[in-house]
């Protein structure tokens, strides 16, 4: 009877062991799966860089550098008295610079993700994040270049009465009211 208690206990004993280690083996699983997590994060990283470009392209303070100069001229057209050929030259302008705009969007967009991307490592390379983030600000240079010379090449484009005309316009109370109203269309030159 001893012997048979002894088994027992032992037998006892080691089914309770495995059990107890068959539950620490098993890892605790989350409440939300884990592209769930990756989803959200994602979605956070978008959400953030969506309102950035909100507040740039409809905050209250602007500087000459992001008014739509060429759009303005474009919509004065009458008052300036632009030859066809001007306004053509003009809306090249824009729609060149337009496309240029979006082009480097879409690389910036690109370069971004791989930033986070290698955010996302267990241990990150900084060398190579800091080379990202270089590339990505000589794109924002890049592009900010680029529209002041298209700016400057549509002011070109105006005789020296118009351009006299446009900017006193610019500074006259209606012309600011015309500024606010076209102030949206940050993008364009």
């Amino acid at each position: 009877m001893r012997r048979f208690t002894a088994i027992l206990t032992l037998v006892s004993a080691v089914s309770f062991y495995a059990l107890a280690a068959g539950v620490e083996a098993e890892k605790p699983r989350s409440a939300v799966p884990e592209e769930l997590v990756d989803a959200w994060e994602r979605f956070q990283r978008a959400l953030q860089d969506w309102g950035g470009r909100l507040r740039e392209r409809f905050g209250a303070s602007q500087s000459r550098e992001t008014q739509p100069l060429i759009t303005q001229m474009l919509n004065s057209r009458e008052d300036l008295g632009l030859s066809p050929e001007q306004v053509k030259k003009l809306e090249q302008l824009r729609d060149n610079f337009q496309r240029q705009s979006i082009r480097n969007d879409a690389d910036l967009r690109i370069v971004e993700l791989d930033i986070a991307a290698l955010l996302d490592q267990p241990t990150v390379d900084t060398a190579k994040v800091e080379a990202k983030i270089r590339e990505a600000e000589k794109l924002r240079a890049d592009l900010r270049i680029a529209r002041i010379r298209t700016i400057e090449q549509g002011k070109a484009l105006l005789t020296a009465e118009q351009r006299k005309k446009f900017f006193e316009a610019d500074r006259s109370p209606r012309g600011r009211q015309n500024r606010s109203s076209t102030d949206r269309e940050q993008a364009s030159p």
